[in-house]
């Protein structure tokens, strides 16, 4: 599959950062979309393009529109990568943090996908990539809303892939396990003060924290995941893709444990069992 110019979404770092690189190794004209263009300052490239993007600013996403088809005329690979993680146990998650964890994990793919709609059809033969989670295929306490916008978004992806076909845009949905990025600190930060004295998980509060970060236990590392990824995308991808440290276990277990056995390992992993005792 022959592909020239690619946007990705959150390249500050981590996943985007990696992507963004390993894009440029391959001669690609890359626009590498971010909150903070700062973080890109030490990257310079004659086939980068920095461009500032907030994935909830529709005046953000129409600009990039406006950019890419004056300088290219079409996309060829459109990826879908940004994401935010709201921490903590789901009944005490504010209202205002349900709907940002939905905006950008969910509704923000899907704008971004619509808006680049004629330019991916003028590519004859694009692709739109999904970066979901295997956290999608697997919920775990105290990430709830995360989780849950990752299954959204992989069921998307499925919907996608049908009806975008006839236009040659292949739709391919990535379900990473465990990659090396700031993911843990963004999710811990989110979580800020939610646990206070007064939450009746409060004794779990450690717990908490420790999923928060999970994705950083023992992670593959980010260049490792996009050389990975990479390699796919330029031969013949499956439609579903799963790279890194738990990827394949997690779906196995929830694949084939029964759903009692998930409650009795999930719930004495995070000490909910000990909250009954």
């Amino acid at each position: 599959m022959k592909l020239r110019t690619v946007l990705i979404t959150g390249c500050s770092s981590g996943i985007g950062r990696a992507l963004t690189e390993e894009f440029l190794r391959h001669g690609f004209h890359v626009y590498a979309a971010a909150r903070n263009t700062d973080a890109l300052s030490n990257l310079t490239d004659e086939q980068l393009t920095v461009v500032k993007m907030d994935v909830n600013n529709h005046d953000d996403i129409n600009a990039a529109v406006a950019h890419i088809q004056q300088q290219h005329g079409q996309l060829d690979c459109l990826i879908n990568n940004a994401g935010y993680a709201a921490m903590g146990p789901v009944i005490e998650l504010s209202d205002d943090a349900l709907k940002q964890q939905f905006n950008t994990n969910v509704f923000a793919p899907m704008a971004l996908t619509k808006a680049m709609l004629p330019l991916l059809r003028s590519s004859g033969n694009a692709l739109v990539v999904n970066i979901g989670s295997v956290s999608g295929i697997l919920t775990t306490p105290f990430s709830g809303a995360y989780c849950a916008t990752k299954a959204a978004l992989h069921s998307l992806s499925d919907a996608l892939r049908l009806e975008l076909a006839p236009f040659a845009i292949k739709v391919i949905t990535v379900q990473p396990g465990a990659i090396e990025s700031k993911f843990g600190d963004n999710s811990l930060a989110n979580l800020g003060d939610l646990i206070g004295d007064t939450s009746i998980y409060a004794p779990l509060r450690s717990a908490i924290e420790s999923r928060a970060t999970a994705s950083q236990d023992n992670p593959t590392p980010a260049r490792e995941f996009a050389k990975s990824l990479m390699a796919q995308l330029l031969s013949q991808p499956d439609a579903v893709i799963r790279i890194g440290n738990g990827s394949r276990a997690l779906p196995w277990m929830r694949r084939w444990l029964p759903v009692e056995w998930l409650d009795k390992i999930l719930s004495k992993k995070f000490g909910l069992d000990s909250l009954s005792k």
